[in-house]
């Protein structure tokens, strides 16, 4: 019994290390996409570890009924597929501040709100540097202005790696 639970502890130890990948110090670019509206995102990942990281982003929503400025916060737990291709998963929490159109809204005026996050995502990370990725974020808003709290947002990305 002993063992087999070293040679299994063993294996984990192997095949952990050879599935590390190099998670760039820093990144900086931009992400596009929204769940309503059009939305342009420009945002910085601090690597933490081979396989942790933080992602900073300060993004413009430009929706149908709605402008908004949105500044959240990410953890991403980064596992490798094969080479340079990884994906990614994490929570995070952000704020929103939204200005609303008079037309749809009567005499409303711009509210600042919190946000619940989570993200998940497909990265590929070049040879040179260069990081794109797809990811899909879920948010929770706690507002009171719409009856649907929870957006998805799906983005596309390029960041520049140093």
């Amino acid at each position: 019994m002993k063992k087999i639970l070293f040679i299994f502890i063993a294996a984990i130890g192997i095949s952990s290390q050879v599935n590390a990948q190099d998670i760039a110090d820093h990144a900086i670019g931009v992400r596009f996409g929204d769940s309503s509206g059009f939305g342009a995102e420009v945002n910085y990942q601090l690597g933490l570890s081979e396989k942790n990281r933080l992602e900073f982003g300060l993004g413009l929503r430009d929706g149908s009924r709605n402008e908004a400025i949105k500044a959240i916060g990410l953890y991403h737990w980064v596992w490798n597929i094969d080479g340079g291709l990884n994906w990614y998963a994490g929570p995070g929490a952000g704020i929103e501040f939204i200005n609303f159109d008079d037309d749809y809204y009567d005499n409303r005026d711009s509210k600042a709100y919190a946000i619940i996050a989570g993200d998940v995502g497909l990265e590929y990370n070049f040879d040179f540097p260069l990081l794109i990725s797809i990811d899909f974020r879920p948010e929770i808003g706690f507002e009171d202005y719409d009856d649907d709290d929870i957006r998805f947002n799906v983005g596309l990305s390029a960041r520049y790696q140093f």
